[in-house]
């Protein structure tokens, strides 16, 4: 309805996951230049944790629409509480390894089996566990085991698992993750928006679907948006697209904290929001609104939509010498005593963008002559098990 009022072309405030309203918040940005590292490790786990509705499907779909299908092949798993011995044959499914009637050790010989498949046709395995906090340990402890998959000294496997904060306090403390905890190379956790972000966010939505400045949004609106979402994408969403329906209803077309403060209410008497009873919905009408609600983070005002491409990740076939790796990165490992960024952070940042592009650029140089000696490594490996044995041949010689 809303936006057919306003000449939009599509909903751009839909709950459902879409890549293409993926927008670089700080959070998510520093989150792709983590799995760029990662990625280019090509061995270990890649850890992101997130609370409900901070984007982590949101950043597995960016992730797989600027990936190249040519040099990963990607398996994606989303967990329920999945047990070991499920979790190996969704994985095998994920290969197109038929895994019907296979004891478990016929099933992970039928997955290594698939992961040299994979190799010998110049691509590396990547698994995507979404939901990762609802595994069981010894599901856990089994994905441990296939990252120790590999041929010619390289991983056949690399992992990336997602989940609420809880998985990241399971994997810091349980003893029977220590081992996997050792394979984690990168750890990111995804923070809620900030308050000049709420602008450009909704910005960047609304522009997808054709946006011409109607609606516009005053910097209190923006300010109370950000207020009752918490700067969570999902409830911002939820939120706005509430407040863009009334807008429709009541013809209005330039939002004020008001508007934001009687959606709210409305929500809050279907159950889906609480009220903030400091701030009450009765306020009369300001056309000087900024006055009334700026803050000292106060958000940055709507402006026309910039473009916002996705950016493509460059990945090698396999990883450079172990010597050159840079140790784990996990933005959320701080003493007490730290403030929230360090210099020394800071550096290690920009060390791993330097890193990063100096991997890109020396990708396709690499690429081909490594991809024959990895193929070639295979068939050696497996071929051994063929060979006759010529021993007794050799002794009567």
């Amino acid at each position: 309805m809303y936006d057919d009022h306003y000449g939009l072309n599509g909903r751009p405030f839909q709950l459902t996951p879409d890549p293409a309203f993926w927008f670089d918040t700080a959070t998510h940005r520093k989150a792709m230049a983590y799995l760029g590292y990662g990625l280019s490790q090509g061995e270990g786990f890649i850890v992101v944790t997130g609370e409900p509705g901070t984007g982590k499907t949101t950043l597995v779909g960016h992730l797989m629409a600027t990936i190249d299908p040519v040099r990963l092949n990607v398996i994606h798993i989303v967990t329920t509480q999945i047990e070991a011995d499920d979790l190996l044959r969704l994985v095998a499914a994920g290969l197109d390894v038929d895994h019907a009637g296979l004891t478990k050790a016929q099933l992970l010989a039928a997955i290594e089996r698939g992961l040299h498949d994979v190799a010998r046709s110049g691509r590396r395995t990547l698994l995507i566990i979404d939901e990762a906090q609802s595994l069981p340990v010894g599901s856990i402890e089994e994905l441990r085991m296939l990252s120790n998959f590999q041929a010619g000294g390289y991983a056949l496997l690399q992992i990336f698992l997602l989940g609420q904060p809880e998985f990241r306090q399971r994997l810091h403390g349980s003893d029977r993750l220590e081992q996997l905890r050792q394979r984690v190379i990168a750890m990111h956790h995804l923070d809620p928006m900030a308050p000049e972000e709420v602008g450009p966010y909704l910005t960047h939505r609304l522009g997808v679907v054709g946006w011409d400045g109607r609606p516009d949004f005053s910097v209190g609106a923006l300010n109370a948006l950000h207020r009752w979402s918490g700067g969570i994408p999902r409830r911002l969403n939820q939120l706005a697209g509430r407040v863009l329906l009334h807008g429709a209803i009541e013809g209005i077309d330039r939002f004020e904290a008001r508007d934001v403060a009687q959606v709210v209410e409305d929500l809050a008497g279907d159950g889906l929001a609480a009220v903030d009873q400091d701030t009450p919905s009765t306020a009369p009408r300001d056309p000087v609104e900024t006055v009334e609600t700026v803050t000292e983070s106060a958000p940055i005002p709507m402006t026309p939509p910039p473009p916002n491409p996705p950016r493509p990740l460059h990945l090698a076939v396999v990883p450079d010498a172990p010597w050159e790796r840079l140790p784990l990165i996990d933005d959320q490992k701080r003493s007490p005593a730290e403030p929230a960024e360090q210099p020394a952070h800071a550096a290690n940042h920009d060390v791993l963008v330097e890193r990063i592009a100096v991997l890109e650029a020396r990708v396709e140089e690499q690429e081909a002559a490594l991809r024959r000696v990895l193929t070639l490594l295979v068939d050696w490996v497996e071929g051994e098990e063929r060979r006759p044995d010529l021993s007794g041949l050799r002794a009567a010689g």
